[in-house]
């Protein structure tokens, strides 16, 4: 069947952008996978894994300033490459690390290069969606997700095995550089906005602001079912131990495939409507799961957390890349910048909760992160 040149090379765009998510994805799974084989590597007790850990966000949020300019002032198909380079190169240096001190530099530069091929990446995504015309943003991280699962899989084969970490980094990272090598050429070449007039810097308008507040409130709802799943089953649904990780399989299950369904959903009732929906599935799983504490009422509750959580950062970095007063890099770095901050102190603020009263208390209080989420979508323009 032959497709007019602008589909085609729209889908060739899609194909190239898919990949470089997917390479994020699983580079970034590929670390996590490894975190307890590394700890063991370097002897290295929680408290200290803990500190040791804390260096990626540094990096992260070191990096968020950086970013937006350098996508706006030399394009984010540039940065994407450099960055996408990087990042698994910097991979194999976290399994090689002997020393402490070598673990956390490079864990400083893991998250500089993974948030600059975040913002550059999302800029290709919001250029790519431009071309198509319509929702495509959440599919792209959808990829991200799939890859997730996937390095981890691998990660679950070869720790068992006794591979080391630095085997299976050079693998993973020979795999991502011929990825690079390949696709590179056919990512965007300019990217929606630039040299519209859009300056570098701009101060944030209300619409801006209001996409980070939501990105916000998606992202302590994220970081809470990450690192509080598993311990919620264990502590409040008081499962067996080998039914622990259902209620974080449940949610990541659903955050995935949510991811693929939302642009469909878009294309049929706006992204204002499934914003709102997305934030009363938090806000309803999470309640279901703190009033019926129970092994199946809790697993549905998490099934319908993923389902809320999974359309949030996507939408909203896709909005952002619109914005009319600023360049799409740096209205990115803005939102992830606001929403960052969220999956970073989310997860502390639920153990001091819970330390102060409970843990179904910090759930509850997690709930209504999803409505503030509803609410604040109601209010904000997205045409």
């Amino acid at each position: 069947m032959n497709f007019p040149l602008s589909m085609e090379t729209s889908r060739v765009h899609r194909i190239a952008v898919s990949i470089f998510f997917f390479i994020a994805g699983l580079v970034f799974s590929s670390w996590t996978c490894r975190i307890p084989d590394i700890k063991m590597q370097l002897q290295l007790s929680d408290g200290a894994l803990g500190s040791v850990l804390f260096a990626l966000p540094v990096g992260l949020m070191a990096s968020l300033p950086v970013s937006g300019f350098l996508v706006t002032r030399y394009g984010s198909r540039s940065v994407l490459i450099l960055a996408a380079t990087l990042y698994p190169i910097t991979l194999i240096f976290l399994g090689l690390a002997g020393h402490v001190w070598q673990l956390v530099t490079g864990l400083v530069f893991f998250g500089l290069w993974s948030n600059m091929l975040n913002i550059s990446v999302n800029t290709q995504a919001v250029s790519v969606e431009g071309l198509y015309g319509r929702s495509i943003m959440a599919s792209f991280h959808g990829l991200w997700s799939l890859a997730g699962f996937g390095g981890g899989f691998i990660g679950f084969l070869l720790s068992p095995a006794g591979v080391p970490p630095f085997i299976h980094y050079l693998c993973i990272c020979g795999v991502c550089l011929l990825l690079v090598l390949f696709t590179h050429k056919y990512l965007v070449n300019q990217d929606v906005g630039s040299g519209s007039g859009q300056p570098l810097f701009a101060k944030p308008d209300s619409v801006i602001l209001k996409l980070g507040v939501i990105a916000f409130s998606g992202m302590v709802c994220e970081g809470t079912m990450f690192d509080w799943s598993g311990v919620y089953f264990q502590k409040i649904v008081l499962v067996p131990k080998q039914y622990v990780i259902f209620g974080f399989v449940a949610f990541m299950s659903t955050m995935a495939g949510g991811r693929f369904t939302a642009d469909w959903m878009v294309t049929r009732i706006g992204v204002t409507k499934v914003l709102q929906i997305s934030g009363i599935c938090i806000a309803s799983g999470l309640l279901l799961a703190v009033a019926l504490p129970y092994f199946v009422t809790a697993t549905i509750g998490f099934l319908l957390v993923g389902i809320g959580v999974s359309s949030v950062v996507p939408l909203v970095y896709g909005l952002a890349g619109k914005s009319k007063t600023m360049s799409p890099g740096v209205a990115l770095a803005a939102v992830s910048t606001i929403g960052f901050v969220g999956f970073l102190i989310g997860p502390p603020i639920i153990g001091f909760v819970a330390e102060a009263a409970s843990l179904k208390s910090s759930f509850t209080l997690v709930a209504m992160f999803g409505i503030a989420t509803a609410l604040l979508a109601s209010q904000t323009r997205t045409k």
